[in-house]
């Protein structure tokens, strides 16, 4: 989804920041095992907690484990962390979408609510895959 008159990631880190994690689906373990170049075995016991059939990045000191000053596997990153901050709760209400832009100084508050609105359903519209 091409979402640059929405957002233009500043590289801040803040989106990797926290305990919580990204839920990894079969698409996202693939690419990140080709970018990473590991086998199975070295990004399970490095970088991936799995419970049950729930396959997570493991966090470090508050934070992703890929975070580094950057994204250290930018290019093999989940869907979800591609997507961030054009994260559907936006469109269901307006404190969503200031609370998201408070926090990510990459978003484009200059359109407006509203407007942001109908950018992004028409490209979430647009998009083969939507996942919540």
């Amino acid at each position: 989804m091409d979402t640059e008159e929405l957002f233009n990631c500043q590289r801040c880190g803040f989106c990797c920041q926290g305990e919580t994690t990204v839920s990894l689906d079969e698409d996202d373990q693939q690419r990140m095992k080709k970018a990473l170049g590991l086998s199975n075995e070295e990004i399970v016991s490095q970088y991936w907690r799995i419970t049950g059939n729930c396959v997570q990045m493991k966090t470090v000191n508050g934070h992703c484990i890929f975070y580094d000053e950057g994204c250290i596997v930018h290019k093999g990153r989940p869907w979800r962390c591609g997507q961030w901050p054009l994260h559907p709760s936006i469109l269901d209400d307006e404190t969503n979408y200031w609370i998201i832009a408070e926090s990510c100084p990459g978003i484009n508050t200059q359109l407006g609510y509203e407007e942001f609105c109908r950018i992004l359903r028409g490209k979430m519209a647009e998009q083969e895959k939507i996942r919540c």
